[in-house]
């Protein structure tokens, strides 16, 4: 922050912008400036942002139904993840040389890897739980992932319970999306005990 703050002193420097989310430019801040505004208290946990891809993006509101949904999930991952794999619920990943600091829903990794730092490539498995964000997930947090890598990214709609599998990712998308609804068994491509029929939890 302090080097913003010396190039907006400065005069004509321009600063870098991105245009991640709707195409009009923005200051592009790096995940040592969202720090800094941490540390500084600008930014707290009530805040709810994210940082995507150096553009500060604020979260959408989670619901009674977005509680219950993903832990719901969570508790049965848990009871039937393999002893090698770390489960890491709403933790704030922070993809090596990205820019950015994302909240997922559930993020499955190898346990050697600690939750916040797993590099890209080798998560397991990543979900967020939609509710308002449905269209911010399978858009905005959906191209982020398919650009890091991440192989198998789902979207789960917490009032349907209909999943969207995303799977190969090729740029900024995602060559393959499959919707699965909750009748049917999720399969990870990744993590083969974690197949989980959704229609099967208690959401009672």
């Amino acid at each position: 922050m302090n080097e913003i703050a010396r190039q907006l002193r400065s005069g004509p420097k321009v600063l870098p912008t991105t245009q991640v989310c709707d195409g009009v430019p923005r200051l592009r801040w790096s995940l040592a400036d969202f720090d800094r505004l941490i540390e500084a208290d600008i930014l707290t946990e009530e805040d709810r942002v994210e940082l995507i891809q150096g553009e500060l993006v604020p979260m959408a509101s989670k619901g009674n139904r977005h509680e219950l949904v993903r832990d719901e999930i969570q508790n049965w991952m848990m009871d039937h993840k393999p002893a090698d794999v770390r489960l890491s619920s709403e933790i704030g990943w922070r993809p090596p040389d990205a820019d950015t600091y994302v909240e997922p829903d559930i993020l499955i990794s190898p346990r050697r890897f600690k939750g916040a730092n797993v590099p890209p490539q080798e998560v397991l498995l990543a979900i967020e739980v939609a509710d308002s964000s449905l269209r911010y997930d399978t858009t905005t947090k959906a191209r982020l992932y398919a650009l890091l890598g991440v192989r198998d990214y789902w979207v789960v709609d917490a009032q349907s319970l209909l999943t969207r599998v995303h799977r190969q990712p090729a740029g900024s998308s995602y060559a393959s999306v499959e919707q699965v609804p909750p009748s049917e068994t999720l399969e990870p491509l990744l993590v083969a005990p974690l197949a989980i029929r959704l229609g099967e939890l208690d959401l009672a």
